[in-house]
């Protein structure tokens, strides 16, 4: 506000003079009323916005990423494949997530973020890029583990919890890095439990979880948790029509990982125990062996496999051998240990929940008879 006031004679001055005094009493009023409103609100006296209230759910959410955002990794690949013109070698990228799972550089991510990677870059919470080495993987479990060489102070590994106890509608978070931006979170729920989802092997990976958090390309590598903050899970596929989420993803399970992940930094590799059958057909009666391995478990038990016939005929001057296949006398596998079997994938699950030199029980069909044959299992070759 502009006061003016007119010179010249006492009375205006004096007139002035109280105005000034008038005006100055109102604008301390007017300065004083905001800040006693401000506190009458509880805001800050500045005039500031109001102290953040957090509810619940964000308090799990901010917990929960401060917890494990540190334990996860930014992986970038790099890789040859053949095709343009003259079927030249071209570079191509790749990119994905992981968890530390220790102090001296051991690294988790999904076997198929780094196959056939020719260069693998790991980026840990501080920026720092390092070189990676593959030092086992697992194709049947899509389960891989890296080495980097860093200071074990900018390691900070995932804590392992349980996927034995998970429920439907139990909420979790992943954290990854969906289209390479890093350290994405995405919440959501446990949508189904005991799900089957195919590998590249051409095995089937049992109980997965099915969530419908947020999981995207990139993600894949990255962690599950639940609200403690505790690994469940690792975040691998998604399934959608277009590549991106459509509210179904699925997580390896944290007690596949902890079977696969010690071999494989001690090994480089899964050891599975095996029975010694080479090859199956499948019927819709059961599994009808066609190989033996030779001298294998299986062979040495007795079980049987086609039969290889050779014979000699005479063709005008010429005398000529022949093989024939005899697939009468093949055993067909219906059970293992009374549980029945109907894939190759089933006759493999119920094998691999045995040790190396257990025994197990083949139920066979053969010549119309059922017999269950003892069969010890030995390291698979």
């Amino acid at each position: 506000m502009i006061v003016t006031t007119h010179c010249g004679t006492r009375g205006g001055m004096r007139r002035g003079i109280v105005g000034m005094a008038v005006m100055t009493l109102v604008a301390a009023a007017l300065a004083g009323t905001p800040a006693k409103r401000l506190a009458a609100q509880g805001m800050p006296p500045g005039g500031g916005a109001p102290p953040r209230v957090l509810t619940p759910d964000e308090r799990t959410n901010i917990a929960v990423y401060e917890a494990v955002n540190r334990s996860v990794i930014n992986i970038t690949t790099r890789s040859t494949a053949q095709g343009g013109l003259f079927f030249l070698d071209l570079p191509s990228e790749g990119a994905g997530s992981g968890v530390v799972l220790d102090t001296r550089g051991h690294v988790l991510t999904n076997f198929h973020v780094v196959e056939n990677a020719r260069e693998i870059r790991v980026t840990l919470v501080d920026g720092r890029d390092h070189q990676a080495t593959l030092v086992g993987h697992d194709p049947a479990t899509d389960v891989a583990v890296l080495k980097i060489d860093a200071p074990p102070e900018a390691l900070v590994p995932v804590v392992f919890g349980s996927s034995a106890d998970l429920l439907v509608g139990q909420r979790v978070f992943a954290i990854g890095n969906p289209f390479g931006l890093e350290r994405t979170l995405t919440t959501g729920i446990i949508s189904s439990l005991n799900r089957s989802l195919p590998t590249r092997s051409g095995r089937t990976i049992k109980s997965i979880i099915q969530t419908d958090a947020a999981i995207n390309p990139g993600n894949s590598g990255g962690p599950l948790v639940d609200s403690s903050s505790r690994l469940i899970g690792m975040n691998t596929a998604i399934a959608s029509r277009t590549g991106q989420h459509s509210g179904v993803g699925f997580a390896i399970p944290v007690g596949t990982l902890a079977r696969v992940v010690p071999p494989l930094i001690e090994h480089g590799k899964v050891v599975r125990p095996e029975a010694g059958i080479a090859r199956v057909y499948q019927t819709d009666r059961g599994l009808l062996v066609a190989a033996l391995t030779p001298d294998g478990p299986a062979e040495r038990a007795g079980l049987r496999g086609f039969k290889v016939i050779r014979e000699r005929r005479r063709q005008g001057p010429f005398v000529a051998e022949f093989e024939r296949v005899d697939r009468q006398g093949a055993d067909l596998i219906v059970a293992v240990d009374g549980a029945a079997v109907q894939t190759a994938d089933d006759f493999l699950a119920a094998i691999e929940t045995h040790k190396m030199g257990e025994s197990v029980l083949i139920a066979v069909e053969r010549e119309g008879r059922r017999l269950e044959i003892p069969v010890s299992l030995e390291a698979e070759r």
